[in-house]
């Protein structure tokens, strides 16, 4: 499935990057899914919910259904991060995944970067599955760069690089 990251530092704009992609390449007519990465302890549950009894009672996994939409929660408990091919692997399929943070991982990557956020080396300068920089400042890079609220140039140069 094709895929495709947006990276960053924390509070680079890495987010409202997403958003805006997702809203451009749905428009186009394409279908769009998203995985996230976090470092934190992730709950999306309310205390005392069904789902969430089912999970305090040792479920490896709850799925919650209706009809208009379900989701998977799946315990890791001592496991390593789980690797992003095994998450694309579990999603359906799909035009484009993008992908926010996992900035490790091997998929190709936009950099979001913010000069407010104080983090002045960019990544794309030791990481070369970074094809691209989306910054507010004009920073030096042997990457293109891009102006970090230029949706549709930053949505071309990644439909490009895939293909799409």
């Amino acid at each position: 499935m094709k895929h495709y990251g947006i990276t960053g530092w924390k509070n680079c704009g890495k987010t409202g990057l997403m958003e805006r992609l997702v809203t451009h390449f749905t428009g186009q007519g394409l279908r769009v899914s998203t995985i996230k990465h976090t470092h934190h302890a992730v709950d999306l549950e309310v205390a005392g919910t069904d789902t969430h009894r089912h999970r305090v009672a040792g479920a490896d996994q709850v799925m919650l259904a209706s009809a208009s939409r379900s989701a998977l929660l799946t315990e890791h408990s001592d496991a390593p991060e789980p690797e992003l091919r095994n998450l694309l692997a579990q999603m359906a399929p799909v035009d484009l995944v993008l992908v926010e943070g996992f900035k490790s991982s091997d998929h190709p990557k936009v950099e979001a970067h913010r000069a407010a956020a104080g983090t002045s080396a960019l990544l794309a300068e030791t990481n070369t599955t970074i094809r691209a920089v989306a910054s507010d400042s004009n920073p030096s890079a042997s990457v293109p760069v891009f102006d970090l609220d230029d949706t549709a140039a930053i949505a071309a140069f990644i439909a490009q690089d895939l293909g799409l």
